[in-house]
């Protein structure tokens, strides 16, 4: 059952998949819009292109006539996805669900005013007046964030009034693609932030794997650890807004969804229709199949029995401190492998620049592993690999 799967994006993310798909006998074309991306390095053709331009990514799409089209990234022209399935390409998870996602506007107005979900307050602003009268509403401190972009990209926390023109222009620096408009939410006072990782299938149903905790700076992922220890009933209460909102977008695949839970309950934050970053964490084998196994056996209709956590593990990045355009190397790889339950993932980006994430950490144990001891060791384990030129 070999097939042609165009990947939009070639990240990390976008790597781990493409081997996920190659160990199922598929043929992978790895799209970016630089040479050398990750997932180029193991996929069986690339191209190069500005996925934001709908004809560059229509000659792609007519030049090798995939059978799946899979975005991994939010900067893509997806509304020429719904024309793609007309063609009869499957789009991942579905055409409706990547122009949604990739749109936090859409997709928050889906949460919060089609499904109901409990979500923070939030408005909308496209300039400077509007965005001033926007924050007043809600309140400081409150949360920045580009209706588009990835990796924290552009996101801040207004706390004083000074903070405001500050946050307005951070926000459209970091900004993907040509929408200029920002989002500005309530800051929830949570305890802990989750990403639930929940499977939907052509032919089975709705899975969930045990909920991964996460730490950010800068709005970008630090570390993530899994299983994260949350009461029953606050992960029966994820589980239901998953659900929820997955069946709303239609399609199979893997979806990262992020809650934030407090003395309020749980809230909707994020969702994407796709593997997650967080989710690296499962390249230390928590789970009997990573997030990228999932994805890939989901996308092609492929039976997933169960998911079962396999043990406790945490992620933590390793990133760049400067800028190069020069083939990075790395110091330190000794001294990183020398813990034990432990391991790296180099992700063979060709340049660097100020925190862009070049690898991850792992450290693992038992199911039952105390969780700070394993935070610590990755912690260790990312700090002593140097990313050089």
């Amino acid at each position: 059952m070999s097939q042609k799967i165009v990947l939009l994006g070639s990240g990390e993310l976008g790597k781990e998949l493409a081997i996920a798909l190659k160990r199922l006998g598929q043929y992978v074309v790895a799209c970016d819009n630089y040479a050398g991306a990750p997932a180029m390095q193991v996929a069986d053709e690339f191209e190069v292109l500005n996925m934001l331009d709908g004809k560059q990514l229509d000659a792609v799409i007519d030049k090798h006539q995939p059978k799946l089209v899979v975005p991994e990234v939010e900067s893509i022209r997806t509304g020429r996805f719904y024309d793609y399935e007309k063609q009869g390409i499957t789009v991942v998870p579905s055409a409706r669900a990547a122009n949604y996602t990739m749109n936090r506007k859409l997709i928050r107005d889906l949460a919060a005013q089609e499904l109901g979900l409990k979500t923070a307050k939030y408005r909308y602003a496209d300039n400077l007046p509007d965005f001033k009268s926007a924050v007043a509403e809600v309140g400081m401190p409150c949360v920045v964030k580009p209706l588009m972009s990835s990796s924290g990209k552009g996101q801040s926390v207004i706390k004083t009034e000074a903070d405001i023109d500050k946050s307005w222009q951070y926000a459209l620096d970091g900004s993907r693609g040509d929408l200029q408009e920002v989002i500005i939410e309530e800051f929830i006072d949570f305890n802990t932030e989750i990403t639930l990782l929940t499977v939907t299938q052509k032919n089975g149903p709705t899975l969930f794997c045990p909920p991964i905790g996460h730490r950010q700076e800068r709005g970008d992922y630090q570390e993530s650890w899994q299983p994260c220890a949350i009461s029953d009933q606050h992960l029966a209460e994820a589980q239901h807004m998953a659900s929820k909102v997955t069946a709303a977008l239609g399609g199979a695949g893997i979806w990262g969804i992020e809650f934030f839970l407090g003395n309020g309950g749980v809230y909707f934050s994020e969702l994407s229709p796709r593997p997650h970053d967080t989710g690296m964490v499962t390249l230390a084998r928590t789970q009997n199949l990573s997030e990228f196994e999932l994805h890939a056996r989901a996308i092609l209709g492929l039976p997933i029995p169960e998911i079962t956590l396999e043990r406790a593990a945490v992620s933590a990045v390793i990133l760049a401190a400067a800028e190069s355009k020069d083939t990075p190397h790395y110091e330190g790889l000794e001294k990183a492998l020398q813990y034990p339950q432990s391991d790296i993932r180099i992700f063979g980006k060709p340049t660097t620049r100020p925190y862009r994430r070049m690898g991850v950490a792992l450290a693992y144990g038992a199911v039952d592993a105390p969780m700070d001891e394993l935070r610590k060791r990755a912690s260790a384990i990312a700090a002593a690999v140097k990313v050089g030129s």
